[in-house]
Formats: C-alpha cells, sequence, structure tokens
C-alpha cells in the first residue's frame, strides 16, 4: 500500500475526513499537494472518482477489509501473515453483494500478470480480494494455495487421471507450473478464491 493511503488510513481513524478540505488533509499527513491526496482518496474510496465531484463518501458505503499480507505470484516462497493484520477500506461498489469474510493480499511477482479477473490482471504491488468460503474450485479459476505455509496465487486445475493438481502461471514471461501429487496434499491447502483485483496507483 502507498504510504499517503496509509496515513489517510491512520487519520480516518480520528477524524472525519468528509468534513475536512483537501489542502488542510495534506497538511495533516505531511504532504504538499492536494491533487495526491485527492488521488489516494479516489483510490481508497474515501472520495468519489466522477469528474467534478467533491463530495466525500457520496451514495456509498466503505467496506473495511483486513489486510493479511503477502502472496508470491511465482514459487511458493512468501509467507501469510494471519496475525496483526492492517486494513484497507474499499468501496461496496467493487466488491460483490457478500463481503463478510473477505480478505486482502498484496500480490508479488509478475508470475499472473497476464491473468483476467474481471478484466484486471495480477501484477506486482496490485492486491486481490480473496474469499475464504469459496473452495468449491472450478478448473480454471484462481486460487490462493498454501504450500509449506507459504502462499501462492495460481489458477488451478484438478488432474485425476494422474492424481495431482496443478497450479499455473499466466505471464509475459515462462513459468513452469506447480505440481503436486495426492501424496503430498497434506502439506497443501487452498486459503480461498480470487474474486476481484485493486490495482497498485499508476500516480507518482
Amino acid at each position: 500500500m502507498h504510504e499517503i493511503q496509509k496515513k489517510l488510513i491512520e487519520l480516518s481513524q480520528i477524524h472525519d475526513l468528509k468534513t475536512l478540505g483537501l489542502r488542510q488533509i495534506a497538511r495533516m499527513v505531511g504532504e504538499t499537494h492536494p491533487q495526491k491526496i485527492k488521488h489516494h482518496m479516489q483510490r481508497l474510496g474515501f472520495l468519489e472518482s466522477e469528474v467534478g465531484s467533491t463530495n466525500f463518501m457520496k451514495n456509498t458505503r466503505l467496506v473495511p477489509l483486513p489486510l493479511k499480507g503477502l502472496a508470491n505470484c511465482g514459487e511458493a516462497s512468501i509467507y501469510t501473515e494471519s496475525s496483526n493484520s492492517s486494513i484497507i477500506n474499499v468501496s461496496e461498489r467493487v466488491l460483490p453483494k457478500k463481503t463478510e469474510g473477505l480478505f486482502v493480499l498484496e500480490a508479488v511477482g509478475d508470475s499472473m500478470d497476464k491473468s483476467n479477473i474481471n478484466g484486471n490482471s495480477i501484477k506486482d504491488g496490485d492486491y486481490v480480494i480473496v474469499d475464504p468460503e469459496n473452495k468449491n474450485f472450478e478448473d480454471g479459476e484462481y486460487v490462493v494455495s498454501i504450500i509449506n505455509n507459504m502462499a501462492n496465487i495460481k489458477r488451478f486445475y484438478k488432474d485425476d487421471v494422474n492424481k495431482q493438481i496443478v497450479l499455473v502461471s499466466e505471464s509475459s514471461k515462462k513459468y513452469p507450473p506447480i505440481y503436486i501429487h495426492e501424496d503430498e496434499m497434506s502439506h497443501y491447502m487452498t486459503s480461498g478464491k480470487v474474486i476481484s483485483v485493486l490495482k497498485k496507483p499508476t500516480f507518482l
């Protein structure tokens, strides 16, 4: 998460941001450019993104989702962090109707940069929203797997003929699949289905 966004979330815990102006908020978080504040507030859902809109949280609601940690998009080499979660506030407009239980992971790596989840790929620094209750995966769905206690985002395929699960990358580079034989299932579990992607801000 961008440092300005972290400061805005912290500030929102003690101030009603809709009562403050952009310049005032900028001063409070140590930023000199109000337009940066506007951009990051729009990304967090604190501010409407439509041109000409100056109303905070108009006709919308922010849903706090726990940021659980990191998930690798290459080899399973990033540990999940299930404790001391921070919170990401997400506009309900970008979430499915069901929001209970959802959580967020930050994607690391480029092995899913050609994926397609509701029109968005998963690139390094993006956030993925995960539904932990959705574990009846169909072939081709995007899942968060836990391999040796390490989180990994891949496309899921079940190979009944060879008695294995295959986790496939979708990347501009070539990454080999991850194969998990049924005899190794004690080291494999799923954390849930990836249902949405929150893109990393491109604003510098």
